[in-house]
């Protein structure tokens, strides 16, 4: 399943954003489809493909460690994924980081299909209960990637099925595509980029994305959990709340969010080590509506 993620869809609304005020709302709901969900503890695995530096990975790191940091200060990334204890069955806020696997060297080359994905995602094991992650360069392509998609999550076939999810670093290929809102937009209206919280363009634009397939993962693990739409195009915990960082969002301006003194970076979430950084809204099943920390 190739879940449309957030920094893609939120393109097609800009396109239409003109007639969306003349058309009312109707309301968001998630249908659950009786299948399961990944509940606590999840691991995540991590596949590194290509270069990133000490610095980019912990990053990442750390924001997956902020997901079960209750200690970090409000708003934190600990309490927006607390949400996912709200979907059937609860107990989804229990993660944490697993095995981590580089390939600084390509192994596979610079152009992945999909299949390619799959087999870097497998290098994780096939653990019930774990999410393997591939996380891709800046110089990488990926098939479809900056096309229709920023990052993807799915799982394989068969009794030893596992989850696994991939992100993509547009930095140097597609930055207004897959780290808006943190770059100029591709389309719709030119609004000033925010400033990246952690100083990097292309990776903050990876935490979105690798926060949106984490949502969507544990709520829709096996393409019968929570979601509306078909289930090949569907919608998730967080790609149907596309473009919302904040209270007042609209196609094309991601919301009121709070802004660092000192760097005039923008972020609604604190997470570990002092890390701050930029979550998308989700959907709370309790209230049917999207839920922005700020």
């Amino acid at each position: 399943m190739a879940a449309p993620t957030l920094l893609f869809l939120v393109f097609s609304l800009l396109a239409s954003s003109s007639m969306a005020v003349l058309v009312q709302q109707q309301p968001l709901v998630l249908k659950y489809h009786n299948g399961a969900l990944l509940k606590g503890p999840v691991t995540v695995n991590l596949i590194w493909y290509g270069k990133f530096t000490p610095v980019q990975r912990s990053i990442i790191v750390d924001f997956l460690q902020s997901l079960n940091s209750p200690g970090s200060a409000q708003p934190s990334v600990s309490s927006w994924w607390k949400t996912t204890e709200k979907y059937k069955g609860g107990g989804l806020s229990t993660l944490a980081v697993g095995k981590q696997f580089f390939d600084e060297n390509y192994s596979l080359g610079k152009l992945l299909k999909n299949s390619n994905i799959v087999y870097l995602a497998a290098r994780g094991g096939h653990l019930p209960g774990a999410v393997n992650v591939v996380l891709t360069a800046k110089d990488v392509a990926v098939e479809r990637f900056c096309m229709s998609r920023c990052a993807t999550h799915g799982s394989t076939p068969g009794v030893a099925r596992f989850a696994y999810a991939w992100v993509g670093n547009a930095e140097a290929q597609c930055p207004g595509y897959c780290a808006w809102p943190f770059h100029q937009p591709l389309y719709g209206p030119q609004t000033p980029p925010l400033v990246a919280p952690n100083g990097d363009v292309g990776v903050d634009g990876m935490v979105i994305n690798l926060a949106t397939v984490l949502a969507g993962t544990v709520t829709n693990p096996f393409n019968n959990g929570y979601f509306q739409g078909p289930a090949t195009a569907p919608l998730e915990a967080v790609t149907a709340c596309t473009g919302i960082f904040g209270s007042g969002a609209y196609p094309g301006y991601p919301g009121n969010v709070l802004t660092d003194k000192t760097t005039g970076a923008s972020y609604n979430a604190h997470g570990v080590n002092g890390r701050k950084y930029l979550v998308p809204a989700m959907w709370d099943p309790q209230t049917s509506k999207c839920s922005p920390l700020v």
